[in-house]
């Protein structure tokens, strides 16, 4: 047998293809890596919630990376640990009290499966009721108690980086954001030093795989760290430029296939 390798998959825009499934042809493939020995798991931005039905597809039996790093445990083995980093409630509210210095259309703080949104939004309640989590609605600063794993602001282009400049000089130290791929504008909060490369590296250390055996893929600049950490990091075909320069190699996009291929390819799956 070849040497076990870890596997990491971010789900939108790598293993999802645009209309949010798996092709059957990359989960073939990743079913035979599996039958080989090699370990599989999703680190997503995503809650689990609306990442469970792609675990459970799958068939994993391995931790998962939620939040971007911010919340990871193994749904099929509650021994393995519970590791939940929250944002500072205080913080949070801070950032609040800083949006309304600028234009903004909503704030939704989310404390693993409970959701806040600051002002009512029929879509957005669309959206993150996936999963069915308990929603509240209202201004944050009254109804957020508990410090929250992920804050979302949604925002206009150009009011994007003027908020995310006033968070960098204000709250560097103690959070860590990104922003989403157009067409939604949103800057997305979590708490300093996470990421997904923190999860992988605790998955790697259970299962004992070095670096070198460790394979990453992904598309946004949340992949970043991780695909910096696997010994091969992979960027997607649809990638944006920066993850493509940090990885070590490019494989087709999203909707090609280009999980799937690479991973046939670097295990000599034959097909």
């Amino acid at each position: 047998m070849t040497e076990r390798h870890l596997i990491a998959l971010d789900l939108d825009g790598t293993l999802l293809k645009d209309d949010k499934t798996i092709s059957s042809k990359t989960k073939e493939i990743i079913q035979r890596a599996k039958a080989d020995g090699h370990i599989v798991m999703i680190a997503t931005g995503r809650p689990y919630r609306s990442s469970e039905m792609y675990y459970r597809e799958l068939e994993l039996d391995t931790p998962i990376v939620n939040f971007n790093g911010a919340f990871m445990h193994h749904p099929r083995n509650p021994n393995w640990g519970y590791y939940h980093e929250p944002l500072d409630v205080k913080v949070a509210k801070d950032i609040v009290e800083a949006c309304r210095s600028f234009q903004f259309h909503n704030i939704i703080a989310e404390v693993i499966d409970d959701v806040y949104i600051h002002y009512h939004d029929e879509k957005l309640l669309d959206i993150f009721s996936f999963g069915n989590p308990k929603i509240t609605t209202g201004d944050l600063l009254n109804f957020l108690h508990d410090s929250p794993t992920s804050m979302l602001i949604h925002t206009e282009e150009d009011q994007l980086q003027k908020i995310r400049d006033h968070l960098s000089v204000v709250h560097a130290e103690v959070i860590e954001q990104r922003s989403w791929a157009a067409p939604w504008h949103v800057i997305e909060i979590i708490k300093v030093g996470l990421n997904k490369a923190v999860g992988l590296k605790k998955a790697a250390d259970y299962f004992g795989i070095p670096t070198e055996r460790i394979v990453a893929f992904g598309d946004e600049d949340n992949d970043l760290e991780m695909l910096e950490y696997a010994g091969h990091g992979i960027a997607m075909g649809n990638a944006i430029d920066q993850v493509k320069n940090i990885a070590n190699d490019v494989t087709l996009s999203n909707e090609e296939d280009g999980v799937g291929e690479y991973l046939a390819e670097l295990l000599n799956i034959k097909f």
